[in-house]
């Protein structure tokens, strides 16, 4: 393991360890910088500092071992971000009741930082968001809690978050890290920062292209899987299996990407991330109707499943209320967030 480094950015204030943030906090520090994993949650901050993990990705080894080099610290103190070279956001971006952008977490943690800014920080975003995010929401709130401006005084840019919980096959550092920023500078330390970190880093004109690739990532996802979800419906009604149907089409070398029907979509990102867009495109007056259509039969999925359950159950003259156990709740495969 790596000790030491002398880079621009030697420390980093990750904010947020969840599925993002601690993944991300413990590369850097696997790369020899000093962290500091900043959570508002004090049973979590508790359990890392005891080397307990909660995460299936991140093994308790890797915690310890993060904690044994003396250059990971756990804490839900905000000022620690003042000693930070370079601050990193990643907490959550929900969906409120109408099914809109709620910023509330960010907007919260933003204004703490805002407090302990200070000349010659770099400031990244990486939660999921709309386009403008990092203009209209993140910089005028540090510009104002610090009374610093953005650009002159400190860098601030957007990177998108790609962690794919359960995927063995890419550690995070081999995901190509797309990075962005206010000003030309900006994007210049953007990518020295990640550049210690990732194999590759790809630039982009702005934070709004950013913000706009990851939602372009996850409406893509969005809109394929719910129309195999509907296209298991119809192989339902025919008598087909769509599964046999999928691995035929799929023994095709191009212009074929399988993907597969389930009980809805689950996750952080796909069933929210397309939304953000769909109500940034509302305010041009525009809109997708993909995403509208998918968002729509993604919601339909349950109830069809729970029809569909009910439809075999009399088949089999199961009684009326018959007990049944879902084993396994978790959206895919080898992680612990529940679709509840």
């Amino acid at each position: 393991m790596p000790s030491s480094i002398d880079r621009p950015f030697q420390k980093i204030a990750v904010i947020g360890q969840g599925y993002v943030g601690l993944p991300l906090a413990l590369l850097f520090v696997n790369k020899g910088h000093t962290v500091y994993g900043v959570d508002v949650d004090p049973k979590k901050i508790e359990g890392l500092r005891q080397g307990v993990s909660y995460l299936p990705d991140v093994q308790d080894e890797e915690l310890r071992w993060s904690l044994a080099t003396e250059r990971y610290h756990p804490t839900d103190r905000y000022e620690k971000v003042a000693e930070a070279d370079a601050i990193i956001i990643c907490v959550p971006t929900p969906l409120n009741a109408s099914h809109s952008p709620d910023l509330t977490i960010l907007e919260k943690a933003v204004v703490e930082i805002g407090k302990f800014l200070h000349k010659g920080q770099m400031v990244i975003l990486e939660s999921s968001t709309y386009p403008g995010t990092t203009r209209e929401v993140l910089q005028p709130l540090l510009e104002k809690e610090s009374g610093l401006t953005a650009g002159i005084d400190f860098h601030i840019g957007y990177s998108p978050e790609r962690i794919d919980p359960g995927n063995k096959d890419y550690k995070v550092e081999q995901i190509p890290k797309i990075v962005s920023g206010l000003t030309a500078t900006c994007v210049e330390s953007a990518q020295a920062l990640y550049s210690s970190v990732f194999d590759k880093v790809v630039r982009v004109s702005s934070p709004d292209v950013a913000e706009l690739t990851k939602l372009l990532e996850n409406s893509h996802r969005l809109i394929n899987i719910s129309f195999m979800n509907e296209i298991a419906a119809i192989c339902d009604k025919m008598n087909i299996d769509v599964w046999e149907v999928i691995e035929a089409a799929q023994t095709k070398p191009f212009g074929f990407t399988a993907y597969y029907p389930g009980p809805g979509i689950g996750g952080h990102c796909i069933p929210v991330d397309p939304l953000y867009l769909q109500w940034k495109a509302q305010k041009f007056g525009t809109e997708s109707k993909f995403i509208q259509l998918s968002d729509e039969i993604n919601r339909s999925i349950p109830s069809y499943i729970m029809n569909r359950v009910k439809a075999i159950l009399a088949k089999q003259s199961a009684p009326e209320h018959a007990s049944i156990l879902l084993y396994g709740v978790a959206y895919k495969k080898d992680i612990n967030d529940a679709c509840v």
